[in-house]
């Protein structure tokens, strides 16, 4: 049977409508919740069948394959039309005068939601939680995929639903329903510090370079200055680190030098004909050169004269 013409038949309530925003209307509050207007035929209805309270209801968009659910906050639409909020249309991919089905159903209390914000700047509310809890206040149910609106401070904040407990919709009235976050939808971890060296390279080597690239103390790398202010005769090079590299002299050169020069001076002195204790080169040579010096004839009497000590006149203390 058809009640009153309406095309209600059976013993539930399902019926479509034509869609449109609460704009059409003069009812804003309903943006800020998830409640629809309904025609008062759907009421009649309704209160013939043994239906649970509150009335939830779903919504479904056939041509789009989209599911919903909402609760009614009145029966004061025209006939065959129902006035949704904008946010719930732009859920379920309806425009101005699109066909909705309507369907009464009873949905579980909720447990558990975890909600996601579209963006990091509903975090930065001083409290979101307590705003969050005022705006799901006008809120009857919870379908898994649907993204509610929060209205705070002038600005409107989308959210969307991950996950609801224990069903996919559930039932938000009068039931403790535990709510946890996901991280915001434009939220980016911080990116970890990049390791000073690359991959062909080991970090011995790093080090190695790092230590070759930090300055070294170079003492005395001033300029003298004179007490009496006059410029100094002398300018000493000016010293630098690399030219203090280059210039440090090789340990086998200065080994061998210094060998030579011994040996040279050895040499020297061994012309002499004097005998040098201590000199490690040339022993043998030395002592032999020592023998045939005592050998050499003393000194003559020109040469000896060459030589005077005490030669100059004498003076008296008396005058």
């Amino acid at each position: 049977m058809f009640f009153d013409g309406y095309g209600y038949h059976g013993t539930s309530f399902e019926q479509t409508y034509r869609c449109y925003p609460a704009s059409f209307i003069e009812k804003p509050q309903i943006e800020s919740g998830d409640k629809i207007i309904m025609p008062p035929s759907a009421l009649d209805r309704l209160a013939s069948l043994h239906i649970d309270y509150p009335m939830l209801f779903e919504l479904r968009n056939d041509a789009a394959e989209r599911v919903s659910h909402c609760g009614v906050l009145e029966f004061i639409a025209e006939e065959g039309m129902i006035y949704m909020p904008y946010w719930m249309m732009e859920n379920m991919l309806l425009q101005e005068g699109d066909i909705v089905r309507v369907k009464n159903v009873t949905l579980p209390k909720g447990t558990y939601v975890k909600l996601q914000p579209h963006t990091k700047d509903f975090l930065d509310i001083s409290n979101p939680k307590a705003i969050l809890e005022t705006t799901l206040r006008n809120f009857s149910c919870l379908t898994t995929g649907d993204s509610i609106m929060v209205a705070y401070n002038n600005k409107k904040y989308y959210i969307d639903i991950i996950e609801t407990k224990p069903a996919n919709a559930i039932s938000i009235i009068e039931t403790d329903c535990e709510v946890d976050f996901a991280p915001p939808l434009d939220y980016k971890e911080p990116e970890k510090p990049i390791a000073p060296f690359s991959a062909g390279k080991a970090p011995d080597a790093v080090e190695e370079t790092a230590a070759e690239t930090e300055p070294k103390f170079n003492p005395f790398s001033g300029t003298g200055r004179r007490l009496d202010g006059k410029p100094l005769k002398y300018q000493p090079p000016p010293a630098s680190s690399s030219g203090s590299k280059d210039k440090k002299p090789d340990v086998s050169n200065v080994n061998s030098q210094s060998s030579t020069a011994s040996s040279s001076q050895g040499n020297a002195r061994q012309s002499q004909g004097k005998l040098v204790f201590g000199s490690n080169a040339n022993r043998n040579k030395e002592t032999g050169k020592a023998k045939e010096a005592k050998q050499e004839p003393p000194p003559t009497e020109k040469e000896e004269a060459k030589f005077q000590p005490f030669t100059g006149k004498k003076y008296s203390l008396r005058g």
